[in-house]
């Protein structure tokens, strides 16, 4: 029955009028309880000829033309759970829409995951306000890449669009597959499980060991980065596609909004997001330029100690190790729907929304609000990388200017696969002690204080290569001797100045490597607690290794690793912590 069901679509569909702009497909069909109208093989055409499969849920014998909730997402799952979070717009009083990436699904396109998305979004928008139970205005929400979708389909905003509430929102180019210009690892072997297949390739995506077996290869052979799939076995057109591009260029740059694109999005949204969210500096990243470009848009923030996948629950009891706050907890579906009752149906503002930015305090039960991300905090400590010894394996962490020209040296041999760098990941949260080969600096005993938003830098090195890759670790030092993980920075030097553009290092040459772009979070000091820095080069097997030829890092090899780097850390180098006081 469901073959010929599927072979009478598709004749409908390849014998309707081809000057047709939109075609849809229909397969109505009323589910056991009998009160909804389900129409779940919907075909959209768009302008570009290319296909998108949705489905739709209404409540069944409803005249009344309703707002519209739409989902985009690359991910076909179960059918039984995209169709329940249809069936619950629809008990709420909307019309569920849910759309699949071009490619996916039923849709005969060809998968390329990010690069269509916004106009696409546009096309399915456009064709919903036609609609006679849409009442001409449409929501969205959802998250990561679903919340990517929604940013994407601001870029170029259709005027049925009323609101967006992304979810730990992904910015192709700059969360993933790369962060702050280094490709890391884990969107490899995701293509694979979005690029598979028209739903998802779970088998292949759950081989972790498979993936793992090759990363390490790949770090113990020391061949090139772009060779990866060729030590997996198997051809990965979507990573060879993306690692082409190590620049924020206009391949990035056309997926999602983009400086100007920000100052015509004039939409309320909400996101939703979480300190250790690996992708967090994507979704921080849209609200600042859309407060930079469109001050006057209305966007609000809800943050707190959550992961990726937590933050799209509602909140996690246990991330890394670290118990959270009960009062950290709090029902995210309940709260997209008070907000899209607010935008969509007048209903009155929710009452979770104190002020735009609303984050919970690590280390206490409070939730706390601000006007903006940088009223999180009305102080910054700044501290110096300082020479001077408080240990044998530590050095002070200074609120004073040392005096200049003054250094640090460290050496690092890429050729030597025994060792590894960078230990910045925040697993566990919570730590007996530092493992790593870096430079640690630790600050004198502070009050009691709020770190509060993300903290930047200067970082002042001289290295005898072209290149090299950063990293950056804060961690808080309690009294009772445990190492709290604040936040962390990863970045490559020669796109310090300009992410668009690759400026090497001059070898010898005192440089500057200015960061900012680092995860938000907010702790609660003890008394007594001090902050640490940890100072290293990346060198391990997640990510590219960068190692300073100034040639196209995907194609540099051992061979590339003649001489070991020898980096100058300069002691006016200085991080800056946003605080509470």
């Amino acid at each position: 029955m469901k073959v010929h069901k599927v072979i009478l679509i598709l004749l409908n569909f390849l014998l309707a009028p081809l000057a047709q702009a939109q075609q849809t497909l229909w397969a109505s069909q009323q589910d056991k309880e009998g009160i909804y109208s389900i129409q779940d093989s919907v075909m959209i055409r768009t302008r570009d000829e290319a296909e998108i499969s949705v489905m739709v849920v209404r409540k069944k014998n409803d005249n009344v033309s309703r707002p519209a909730v739409l989902q985009f997402t690359i991910y076909v799952r179960d059918k039984g759970r995209d169709m329940q979070s249809l069936k619950e717009a629809a008990d709420r009083g909307y019309v569920g829409v849910m759309a699949y990436t071009r490619g996916k699904r039923f849709s005969q396109s060809e998968i390329y995951p990010y690069e269509t998305d916004g106009k696409d979004a546009y096309d399915v928008i456009d064709w919903i306000s036609k609609q006679p139970w849409c009442n001409g205005k449409i929501g969205m929400y959802g998250g990561s890449y679903n919340g990517f979708t929604q940013w994407a389909a601001a870029k170029n905003l259709h005027p049925a669009l009323k609101t967006i509430v992304p979810y730990v929102a992904n910015r192709p180019g700059m969360g993933l597959p790369m962060e702050n210009n280094i490709f890391i690892n884990p969107n490899y072997e995701w293509s694979f499980y979005i690029g598979n297949n028209k739903y998802l390739d779970n088998k292949t995506g759950d081989d972790r060991k498979r993936f793992r077996d090759m990363m390490f290869k790949w770090w113990e052979t020391g061949v090139a980065y772009h060779k990866m799939d060729s030590i997996d076995g198997t051809p990965n057109r979507l990573f060879q596609r993306w690692i082409s591009h190590p620049a924020f260029d206009s391949y990035w740059q056309d997926m999602a909004p983009y400086k100007e694109d920000f100052a015509r999005i004039n939409i309320p949204v909400l996101a939703f997001d979480g300190y250790y969210n690996d992708s967090q500096n994507s979704g921080i990243y849209y609200l600042r330029e859309l407060n930079k470009y469109s001050p006057k848009t209305p966007a609000y923030l809800v943050i707190g100690p959550y992961g990726h996948f937590g933050t799209q629950m509602g909140g996690q009891e246990v991330i890394n190790g670290y118990a959270v706050s009960k009062n950290a907890l709090f029902p995210i579906k309940d709260y997209t729907y008070q907000w899209l009752d607010y935008i969509l149906k007048g209903a009155g503002k929710p009452a979770f929304l104190k002020d735009k930015i609303n984050y919970q305090v690590m280390g206490t039960d409070e939730w706390r609000s601000a006007a903006s991300l940088e009223a999180m905090h009305n102080s910054y400590l700044k501290f110096y990388l300082s020479s001077s010894k408080v240990s044998e394996k530590e050095y002070l962490l200074s609120p004073n200017k040392p005096e200049p020209n003054k250094y640090l040296v460290q050496k690092v041999d890429f050729a030597d696969r025994t060792i590894s760098n960078n230990d910045y990941y925040p697993d566990p949260i919570i730590r007996e002690s530092l493992a790593g080969n870096g430079y640690v600096f630790i600050s004198e005993p502070l009050d009691a204080m709020l770190v509060n938003g993300s903290f930047l830098g200067n970082i002042k090195l001289s290295i005898n290569k072209k290149d090299v890759d950063l990293g950056l670790t804060l961690y808080e030092l309690t009294p009772e001797g445990k190492y709290f993980h604040i936040s962390y920075y990863i970045g490559r030097a020669s796109y310090a100045k300009d992410i668009t553009k690759r400026q090497l290092l001059t070898p010898g040459k005192k440089e500057t490597v200015t960061f900012e772009n680092t995860h938000l979070v907010s702790k609660q000091l003890q008394k007594g607690s001090q902050l640490v820095i940890v100072l290293n080069v990346n060198k391990n097997a997640f990510s590219e290794l960068n190692y300073g030829s100034g040639k196209l890092v995907t194609t540099e090899t051992i061979a590339d690793a003649k001489e070991p780097l020898i980096i100058q850390w300069f002691n006016d180098s200085f991080v800056e912590i946003p605080v509470l006081k």
